[in-house]
């Protein structure tokens, strides 16, 4: 069978040290992160995904937004000086994608279609799954790094302020990306028998 998807697939890696050494245009990288959101299937084609792709100040505003907020959170001095290090490593990156749920589609949904109304909102996060995931493995075939991270809900209302997000915009993921400074470190799998079942 071709394994050229699966091959990318294995290219895509959670890399944390990132640069600003990156060849594609922002234009390129907005336009080819825009593609697959609209690409990106989603249940009853709701279309519920959203997303924001920061660049230059706007990327290093997020980061000092999440390591400000992130102060009042840990315990210890010492804590908080890793937890800066941490931030600036994504910061250190060439941009960030915000990845949002439109709730009021969700809600719409929910109204419309009834008899699955409990379904629509694990369907709007399982759409989100597709976006990363074809986001971050595009990003992987372009030689660019990212990782995901999830500092929501205690940034929401911050970066709802400082991007002008609409209020029915619900933040689910945040994936700095940039170029790759460092390896991936090595990945380990569980056991195919704690995983799979082939039933003939």
């Amino acid at each position: 069978m071709k394994t050229t998807v699966l091959d990318t697939l294995k290219n895509r890696r959670t890399i944390y040290a990132l640069g600003k050494n990156v060849t594609a245009s922002q234009e390129d990288i907005a336009n080819l992160v825009k593609s697959i959101v609209r690409e990106a299937p989603t249940a009853f084609n709701g279309q519920t995904t959203r997303a924001i792709v920061l660049f230059g100040d706007k990327h290093d505003e997020l980061w000092d937004i999440v390591v400000k907020r992130l102060k009042s959170e840990v315990p210890t001095e010492e804590a908080y000086a890793a937890t800066q290090a941490k931030i600036a490593s994504f910061k250190a990156g060439f941009g960030t994608i915000l990845y949002f749920t439109d709730e009021a589609v969700v809600r719409n949904e929910e109204e419309q279609f009834a008899l699955y109304a409990d379904n629509f909102a694990d369907w709007a996060e399982q759409a989100q799954g597709n976006v990363q995931l074809s986001v971050w493995t595009a990003l992987a075939e372009n030689e660019l790094g990212a990782s995901l991270q999830h500092y929501n809900p205690l940034v929401d209302e911050l970066v709802q302020e400082a991007f002008a997000v609409p209020a029915n915009w619900r933040l689910r993921a945040q994936m700095p990306f940039g170029s790759i400074e460092a390896p991936a470190n090595e990945k380990e799998y569980m056991a195919d028998e704690e995983r799979f079942r082939v039933l003939k």
